[in-house]
Order: C-alpha cells, then sequence, then structure tokens
C-alpha cells in the first residue's frame, strides 16, 4: 500500500497519523513550501492568533501541556505542529518544495506529479490542502500603484518594523481585528478601512500559569478532561449555537455580543459604524477583548467610506478624501472555495475534478467523490470548518478516511468510491437543512460559494460526529480485483 497526501498541515497529519495506526506506513506528504504547518506557517500577522481555546485546538493523540495563553498566538501552533509531526517520525516522509500539479487515475492506481517531476504511482491519495491559503486582494483600482509597503496578511514579513508609520488595514474580520489591536501602540497613525462591521464576542486572552502547566505535565489525565469539557461546551454551545440547534445558547451569544459593543464603545457616532445591520452569527464571529479599546485610540481612525482606489500616497475613499499611508495590510481573507486548485486531478474515465464541480463543489459527507476512486479529502466541501474547532473536524475526518483506505490492504478490494446516487441524496438533504441557518438570514460572507451557496455544515456535532463514527459501505462502490 502506498498512499500519497497532498499538504503537510493539521489535516495532513492528522490523516498520517491515523494511516500509521491502521499499519500503513508507505506514505507520502507532498508539500509546496519548505516548511509544514499550513496556516499557521503562512499566517505570521501582527497579534495572529487561533480564537479557539488552546487545550481544544490540539489533536486527541498529542496533548500539549505547554500552551501559554487561553487562545494560542500562531507561532506556538505552528511549534505545535511541528513537534507533533516530529514525534510521530512524519518529517523524512515530506518532501517539502514539491507542490502537487496533477494526479490521474488508471486502472486502480494515481500517477502523481509535482512542480519536481512524476513522483510514482500511489493506491490512494488524500488532498489535505485546507481551504484557507490561496489569498484574496480586493478588486480595487490602483492596487499596483501604491509607493509604500503593501502586503496580503498572509505574507507579512515579521522582521518588518511598524514603528511611526502610518498604516492602513483593509478588511475587518478576525484578522483585521487582530492586526488592528496588536499594532495600535506602536504606529503612529491607524486607519482601519471597514466595508463591514463585524460582531465580536468578548473573551479575555489569559495567560495560563505556568503552575497550571506543571500540573498537566504532572497528571495528564487532568488535561484531558479538560479537553473534554472544553469539547462539549464548545460543540453543543457555541457551535449548536450558530447551526441553530441551540436557540437559548444563541439568545446568550448574541446578548453578549450586543452587550459587550454597547459597554465598551461610549461614542454613538462610532457606534454606529461599528454596529452590524445583520444577525450575530451570520458572519463568523469575531473573538477579542482588545479590539474596541484599540479602534478608539486617538491616532486610531475607522473608515466607513468606500475605497475608489489606491493611489503611490495612499487610499483614496469615495468622498475624495486621501489618507496618506506608509504601509497597507489586506486582511481580505481567502478563496476559501478553491478546494485542490491549482491541481489538476483526473479520475475515472478521464473527467477532471474541475468538470465534476463545474456547478459547485459536492462530496459524500465531505471527504469523497463519485467518479474519483481511492481519492478523499479532509476538509471538502461543507466540512464543519467555520463553526467547530478545525482540529477536531479534521481529526474526525482523518479517522474516517484511514478506515476507507485500510480497505484497500485487502488485496481482493482495488477501488472505492461513493455512490453516485447516494452522494447526491446526501447534498440536496444538506442543502435543504441549510436554508434558515443563521448563515442564510441575510449578510455576505466567506461561508457563500460562487454558485450562491452555503458551504458550511448545518448539523449538529453530535450528527456529524455519529455520521462519521464508521463508513457504511453500502455508500460506496468497490471494485474487486
Amino acid at each position: 500500500m502506498r498512499v500519497a497526501i497532498f499538504g503537510a498541515g493539521a489535516s495532513a497529519i492528522a490523516a498520517a497519523h491515523y494511516l500509521m495506526r491502521k499499519g500503513i506506513s508507505d506514505i507520502t506528504l507532498f508539500e509546496k513550501a519548505d516548511e509544514l504547518g499550513g496556516t499557521w506557517r503562512d499566517n505570521r500577522y501582527p497579534g495572529v492568533a487561533c480564537d479557539v481555546p488552546s487545550h481544544l485546538y490540539r489533536f486527541t493523540f498529542a496533548p500539549n501541556a505547554e500552551w501559554t495563553q487561553r487562545c494560542s498566538p500562531g507561532d506556538e501552533i505552528q511549534s505545535y505542529m511541528r513537534d507533533t509531526a516530529v514525534k510521530l517520525g512524519l518529517i523524512d516522509k515530506i518532501r517539502f518544495g514539491h507542490e502537487v500539479t496533477d494526479a490521474t487515475y488508471t486502472d486502480g492506481r494515481w500517477a502523481v506529479t509535482t512542480t519536481q517531476g512524476l513522483q510514482g504511482e500511489f493506491d490512494a491519495i488524500i488532498s489535505a490542502t485546507g481551504a484557507l491559503h490561496h489569498p484574496r486582494f480586493p478588486d480595487i483600482d490602483g492596487i499596483e500603484d501604491f509607493a509604500g509597503l503593501a502586503c496580503h496578511s498572509a505574507r507579512w514579513d515579521p522582521g518588518t518594523d511598524l514603528s511611526g508609520k502610518r498604516v492602513g488595514v483593509i478588511g475587518s474580520g478576525s484578522t483585521g481585528t487582530q492586526i488592528v489591536a496588536a499594532v495600535v501602540d506602536r504606529v503612529a497613525q491607524l486607519t482601519l478601512f471597514q466595508r463591514t462591521p463585524q460582531w465580536i464576542m468578548p473573551l479575555p486572552n489569559h495567560p495560563i500559569e505556568e503552575e497550571k502547566r506543571q500540573e498537566y505535565r504532572d497528571n495528564p489525565a487532568a488535561m484531558d478532561s479538560y479537553y473534554a469539557y472544553l469539547a462539549d461546551r464548545f460543540n453543543t454551545v457555541f457551535a449548536d449555537a450558530v447551526s441553530g440547534n441551540n436557540p437559548e445558547a444563541y439568545e446568550h451569544m448574541a446578548q453578549a455580543c450586543e452587550n459587550n459593543l454597547h459597554a465598551s464603545v461610549q461614542d454613538p457616532v462610532l457606534r454606529a459604524k461599528l454596529t452590524p445591520d445583520y444577525k450575530v452569527g451570520c458572519k463568523r464571529l469575531v473573538v477579542s477583548d482588545t479590539f474596541y479599546h484599540a479602534i478608539q485610540q486617538p491616532h486610531a481612525q475607522l473608515e466607513t467610506g468606500a475605497i475608489a482606489r489606491i493611489e503611490p500616497d495612499g487610499v483614496r475613499t469615495d468622498d475624495g478624501a486621501l489618507h496618506d499611508l506608509d504601509v497597507i495590510i489586506f486582511a481580505t481573507g481567502f478563496y476559501a472555495h478553491s478546494i485542490c486548485h491549482p491541481m489538476h486531478i483526473t479520475g475515472r474515465e478521464g473527467i477532471s475534478l474541475n468538470e465534476a464541480w463545474n456547478e459547485g463543489n459536492v462530496a459524500y459527507r465531505s471527504v469523497a467523490v463519485p467518479g474519483f476512486p481511492n481519492f478523499f479529502l479532509i476538509g471538502g466541501p461543507n466540512s464543519p470548518i467555520g463553526n467547530f474547532s478545525y482540529l477536531m473536524t479534521a481529526e474526525t475526518q482523518a479517522k474516517y478516511v484511514a478506515e476507507l483506505v485500510s480497505k484497500l490492504g485487502n488485496a481482493e478490494v482495488q477501488s472505492i468510491e461513493p455512490d453516485a446516487g447516494v452522494t447526491r441524496r446526501y447534498n440536496a438533504e444538506l442543502r435543504e437543512a441549510m436554508h434558515g441557518t443563521i448563515w442564510t438570514s441575510g449578510c455576505d460572507s466567506w461561508y457563500f460559494d460562487p454558485h450562491g451557496r452555503v458551504a458550511s455544515y448545518p448539523w449538529s456535532y453530535s450528527r456529524f460526529a455519529e455520521d462519521m463514527k464508521a463508513p457504511d459501505m453500502r455508500d460506496f462502490k468497490l471494485v474487486r480485483a
């Protein structure tokens, strides 16, 4: 059995771990960069941190007593990813600098080609490239004309010195609010260009004291117990609240966001600019207890007028005003629905994945696609990404996929793929369940794909866990050798 995994971030690490637990050791991870880590390798902007509690944002098979904050900064998570990969013995299995360009299925095997050439044939391939790694720039005239430093948040150089600079941040989601709060005290002037205000949930990011860390080192069972507590709270309260499965929790969450805004921002004019016109949770909730304070500093400005164009000296808004800047940071997100892009993946009968997804990305339970035998995804279409802890999602899917791949170890089974009819029915049920969710209540967000459909998961975590407990082989087509 030879298995190729595309990527070397959290999803890939989980997939490799569960494959090895099934006794599958001939695994190759193809990574386009020169370091593993995915999101936490790419995003090194000021203030980058996870908005999921540290002791929940980890693999169940790799507990970590060393987190220093309630919600970990990005560099700690990146170190955790690397340490986990080392402990699992994965480093020698990763081919760095190998971006997959082509994968073609022929006679029961996948031929994989990277930027370094043909890499051989594999019995199964797993795409674990993540959803948020192709930076998206706004469509603004003159974006190339700026004379100062301009970059996307996911391409930030940590060596950049912002001291005494006039800084503009375009984008007011989680990334934009983190950057504003992190840099406001060291810049001469800060302007946040906000297209849409965000609902913000206050969550003090307290340090985890050395005494508590030592307790977890001495008693790993206590750490596992805390993980279970956080998972239950996160999934049955927050995740079920935004997916409509816990109305009472939703009301408490919505009220907390409104109270936070009114208690934190006294100026009625500024408060009005920061007040969304959509329901809490329609866009991905921002978690911060520092942003409102930062944007009220005397040298900080919130600009809500539309951007007309970017000029060499700064940003000009529709009212004709020129905002002079030395630095522009684009906190404008990613092409969230470019799954497997730009790889060219060709399945059975010469059909490409791009052709199969011409009218939208669809998959069986987010992990497999009809017509593409022995091809699996972690974080595929409609994965629970925005409302669950992604590491929980990735680990659950990785365990499920490893179970499917292990069946190929039986010499009698040549290929496995989901039944097309079952897949259609699953996606029809999913789209029907999406109607009436908070995400369709009247806002524009990155959850919407280019076809206007919400690419999220509409059900509870308990259903997700139950559905992914083990593959129902009646839903799959098996070709016997």
